[in-house]
């Protein structure tokens, strides 16, 4: 894997994090802490979320380090020289706990645990939410997308306008795990190994002095495409379509056609007409234009003769719900649990694991602590040990957007649907770490 991985990020961070660790550091505080992922509640329009982003994040973690002109800027801002010299020299030396990336999670469940000297493991926050909160937040959206498509495949055309490069890149990689059949970004393509798909822009139409004309100018050049047709009235270019093809015989070898505005179900129908027609039945319909997984459901409820999907902006910043109420928290450090007693805000405390019981579906989970023994299939796995990652949890992207298939399969339907909730997937806490919890909140009374 390549890319943004490996840029220069030691000082992605928030300054508070670095003032607190320059405090640590003076106070002698560099015993082990463990913090803990996990989003406190789901969205409105989510009932799972899918893990996503864990391997971009353990790479960028094995090779964070800072250069000079880091430490320069850093003691111009003031830091103590002791915090520089700890810098110079940085390497994460910790150890990471988490979901596998393709793993469908809920609401309080732990998706990644650090464990590491206390200053590495609250350097490393800012990176770790920025990283897994965008991917998964749109591998979530994308497998929602997906879902309501039906096994016909959808195409991400979202790079022009999600929130930067960046999020473009990564946020294609998520999509695609989700099952997102191929992307537009040529850049996330080349650096993830993914499927580029895309057609042509209505500007290519636009800039002949014909429709027709830049229709078989294009085929020229390209001749198994995909053509735009509704740059100025759909139906006539369907129709321009079928005389291109009656033009060239047997060397028309066009793949199908797409419609970006109007009434999609109703331009398809009559769209598709008009090529059965013609025998032109092989060509497929390619759906595109503000679409997102519910508009999708209703055009497949419709029965619109639509083979495959295009979408861009809904999908690429999930704009039915744009952030997740993501936390990561010390939960442990010195060997002792910690916890934050704010109201609305809890916390579970130590090193956790989750218990997931299934059948042909999943059942149930249990929140746990990370020793127990409970039923079901420990879902937190060790995947970096010593700052190093583990080969044996190193997979590549195809493996993952199978393994994510497979969980998703497994999802309930009442869970896997994309209407409003009906009820949600039962999760339990286990009674050891309940207790646990109880007792380190009576402590902190007591202190308090």
């Amino acid at each position: 894997m390549t890319g943004t991985e490996r840029q220069d990020l030691g000082l992605f961070t928030d300054l508070y994090q670095l003032t607190m660790l320059d405090a640590y550091l003076q106070e002698g505080m560099q015993d082990d802490a463990v913090f803990t992922l996990f989003v406190r509640r789901l969205p409105n329009e989510r009932k799972f979320l899918l893990a996503a982003g864990l391997d971009p994040l353990l790479e960028t973690i094995e090779n964070l380090s800072f250069s000079d002109d880091d430490l320069r800027y850093l003691k111009e801002q003031n830091f103590s020289q002791q915090l520089i010299d700890y810098l110079r020299d940085f390497e994460f030396t910790g150890q990471v706990r988490a979901l596998p990336e393709g793993t469908v999670f809920f609401e309080n469940e732990p998706i990644v645990e650090i464990k590491a000297p206390l200053p590495q493991a609250q350097l490393i926050e800012t990176l770790v939410m920025n990283q897994i909160h965008l991917q998964t937040l749109l591998a979530s959206k994308g497998a929602r997308v997906a879902h309501a498509a039906e096994k016909r495949p959808v195409l991400d055309f979202g790079a022009r306008r999600v929130h930067g490069i960046d999020a473009g890149k990564k946020g294609s990689r998520a999509l695609y795990l989700s099952g997102i059949a191929a992307t537009s970004n040529m850049l996330a393509a080349r650096t993830y190994g993914l499927p580029v798909a895309g057609t042509m822009a209505h500007s290519y139409i636009q800039a002949h002095d014909s429709e027709y004309q830049a229709l078989k100018n294009f085929t020229q050049v390209f001749p198994e495409t995909v053509l735009l047709v509704d740059t100025i009235d759909t139906l006539k270019g369907v129709e321009k379509v079928i005389q291109l093809a009656n033009e060239l015989g047997d060397d028309f070898k066009v793949k199908g056609i797409r419609l970006d505005s109007g009434d999609l179900g109703d331009l398809a129908v009559k769209a598709r007409k008009l090529l059965d027609e013609h025998n032109l039945h092989h060509l497929e319909i390619i759906a595109s234009g503000g679409l997102d997984e519910h508009k999708i459901a209703q055009l497949i409820a419709d029965r619109a003769p639509i083979d495959g999907f295009g979408v861009g902006t809904g999908m690429g910043v999930s704009d039915d719900a744009a952030a997740l109420d993501m936390a990561y928290k010390l939960v442990e450090y010195a060997g002792k649990g910690r916890l934050k007693l704010s109201s609305g805000k809890p916390v579970l405390p130590g090193e956790k694991q989750v218990f997931r019981e299934s059948g042909d579906n999943f059942r149930r989970d249990t929140i746990a602590r990370a020793e127990e023994q409970l039923p079901g299939e420990p879902l937190l796995k060790k995947v970096m040990q010593s700052g190093k990652r583990l080969p044996s949890h190193q997979r590549d992207i195809e493996e993952i957007r199978q393994y994510a298939q497979q969980q998703l399969n497994k999802l309930p339907e009442y869970v896997s649907s994309i209407s409003s909730k009906e009820k949600s997937y039962p999760i339990e806490i286990s009674d050891k770490l309940a207790s646990y919890q109880k007792e380190i909140t009576e402590h902190l009374k007591q202190e308090g």
